[in-house]
């Protein structure tokens, strides 16, 4: 047990030497300070491989260096001290001294108490340093997949210079810059992920399972769109030739050393072995080049998630036939995979798995790949979370501007700007309608469309909905009120832009619209006869005596004196009288008329069968007498 152990951690160690032999690149952006004077600048920072880097974008904020825990490694609820900024403020940024705890830990104390992003300042006169992660044995805190904030690693002497400009009284403003992070020369973006199929490597492995699932289906939009060229990658080890032929080398190697993965669970007595892993990566990466070749790289995202939820190793289903299985369901060619991966037992090369070996040297600008799991985006390798909002932003930057597919510009991508006082942005809490918009570059201030009514404005002070239906939305950020069953509105679903207010009302039309007492003004019911009533947004008129009310003429009918009323009904009475007496003469003429023709009409008809006495006889016919 105790020769297995040894040789266990002589393999391991031989491993790990070959990778830090390799040139592992730090990845930078850069850190302007623009004030004060003494220190103004441009200086280059490390990223830190955790939290989200503003790939693309820009970030402002103020430095503040704390006067206790100057090294975050405690809370600073504890010292009562809080970075969150004010309404009106700029971001704070938090100089942090490098020690004493996790650069994770500093970050995640740090944005615990409201900062924006982290500086970590280092202890010693070195060249940056990539802050990277726990080692897996010791990251079990919770708190490492909440990290949002970016961080970074500043010089020695750029943290001193800082503290000395703060403590003379001088306020150090700065800029982050992400916007040369990633290269953007054209339409389409290339990316990698080095990635692996051991499922029991604790919270990295999880990690990277989620993200695969997460990211899935951005991946196969922009693939199948044409946006990226993507390619999956794997890391694999040789075994030195003077250990080949031990059993840590057959447990863990295949084709005779050549290809290799440390133990699953780093016991060779239980579970699965490392050459089970580098066989299954190699599956993986088959099936990526048999359906590249068919014009569907994407399906590999399909079948690396399947497996990771259908063959895990816990299940003990991390198997030849569990992999079979889903390659078939996904309808790509099981030979072609078969032939693809050869014999792992035959003491040649693999062609496959040679090529990702020599795909981990790095070649310009990208360095060797080293960590597990690691995105490298337009041949650099990405630094910050792997999940999938942080990953596609950085991959959105990757675009030349103005280029950037449709899903660079939606929801998907939130850099969380907005979420502490708006952004700086106009917003109406009443309605939860806001102008501020996260981008992958960072947060716009511009005047939203919400259910197809554009809001106009400069973004920042004030927006307001215009057009045709603008009255649906929050009444148009017009004045309305209801009151008795009736409701008033400044507001007019029409082309206008301005609240109004309706008549019978007076005011801005937008804060308020008060009633007019038409009656205290004496603009209506000014008739000698007339009573006047002042009700909300109207005015009721009335007559004294009984007298009928004419609103058009803002008079009552009749008013003045009793003898005129009399004559005026008087005179009614006789109208009406004539109109009868017209009513019956017509009639009677009309049945006069009726009868003279019904008369003339039988007399005419008579006169065909019997003649008339003043007709003379007819003497040149028969006759008889009657």
């Amino acid at each position: 047990m105790g020769q297995e152990k040894l040789g266990f951690f002589t393999l391991s160690f031989l491993l790990i030497l070959n990778l830090a032999l390799g040139r592992f690149v730090v990845e930078k952006n850069n850190l302007k300070v623009t004030s004060p004077e003494s220190i103004k600048g441009v200086y280059e920072c490390a990223i830190g491989n955790f939290g989200v880097p503003q790939y693309g974008g820009t970030l402002v904020g103020t430095v503040v260096y704390p006067k206790s825990n100057q090294k975050a490694c405690k809370s600073y609820n504890d010292f009562d001290i809080s970075f969150k900024s004010k309404p009106g403020r700029l971001p704070t940024f938090v100089l942090i001294d490098r020690g004493d705890c996790f650069f994770t830990l500093k970050a995640w104390t740090a944005q615990q108490a409201g900062a924006a992003a982290i500086l970590v300042a280092d202890s010693k006169a070195e060249p940056l340093i990539t802050m990277d992660t726990p080692e897996e044995d010791k990251s079990d805190a919770d708190y490492l997949q909440n990290i949002t904030i970016p961080s970074a690693l500043i010089t020695k002497s750029l943290g001193d210079s800082i503290k000395s400009a703060l403590s003379g009284g001088d306020m150090v403003n700065m800029k982050l810059d992400w916007t040369e992070s990633v290269p953007h020369p054209d339409e389409r973006v290339e990316y990698e992920l080095w990635t692996n199929s051991n499922d029991v490597c604790g919270k990295k492995c999880d990690t990277q399972i989620d993200f695969l699932k997460n990211f899935k289906g951005a991946a196969q939009i922009l693939e199948k769109g044409g946006h990226t060229q993507f390619t999956p990658h794997y890391i694999t080890w040789y075994c030195p030739e003077a250990f080949t032929l031990s059993k840590q080398c057959k447990s863990q190697c295949i084709n005779h050393g050549r290809y290799c993965a440390p133990d699953p669970e780093q016991d060779f007595t239980k579970g699965y072995d490392g050459k089970d892993v580098v066989v299954q990566n190699l599956r993986q990466a088959c099936v990526y080049r048999v359906m590249n070749e068919t014009g569907k790289p994407w399906v590999w995202w399909d079948y690396v998630t399947d497996f990771a939820i259908r063959c895990p190793m816990k299940e003990k289903k991390y198997t030849k036939e569990c992999a079979d299985g889903i390659i078939k369901s996904l309808g790509i060619d099981l030979k072609k995979v078969d032939k693809c991966i050869g014999d792992p037992e035959a003491d040649v090369e693999n062609p496959v798995l040679k090529a990702e070996q020599e795909s981990q040297i790095g070649k310009g600008s990208r360095g060797d790949v080293t960590i597990l799991p690691t995105l490298v985006v337009n041949n650099r390798q990405y630094r910050g979370k792997l999940e999938k909002g942080a990953v596609l932003k950085a991959m959105c930057s990757g675009f030349q501007e103005s280029t950037e597919p449709a899903i660079c510009l939606t929801e998907d991508l939130e850099t969380n700007e907005c979420l502490e006082n708006n952004g700086g942005c106009w917003q109406d809490k009443a309605a939860n309608i806001t102008a501020c918009r996260d981008t992958f570059r960072g947060r716009l201030c511009e005047c939203p469309t919400v259910q197809g009514v554009k809001f106009a404005g400069d973004g920042y002070t004030h927006c307001k909905a215009s057009g045709a239906l603008h009255c649906g939305i929050n009444n148009g950020g017009c004045w309305r009120e209801t009151r008795g069953g009736f409701t008033y509105s400044a507001c007019v679903d029409d082309h206008s832009k301005d609240c109004k207010c309706p008549h019978g009302f007076k005011g801005d039309g937008v804060k308020s619209c008060e009633d007019v007492d038409e009656c205290k003004e004496k603009k209506v019911c000014q008739c000698p006869d007339c009573k006047c009533k002042n009700t909300w947004g109207s005015y009721e008129c009335s007559c004294n005596n009984g007298l009928l009310y004419m609103r058009e003429h803002d008079t009552c009918i009749g008013s003045g004196k009793v003898g005129t009323t009399k004559l005026s009904w008087s005179f009614l009475w006789i109208l009406i009288i004539g109109v009868g007496v017209a009513g019956l003469s017509g009639y009677a003429v009309y049945k006069y008329r009726i009868r003279s023709y019904m008369d003339a009409e039988i007399r005419g008809i008579m006169a065909q069968y019997m003649p008339l006495e003043s007709q003379p006889p007819n003497t040149s016919g028969p006759h008889m007498d009657i």
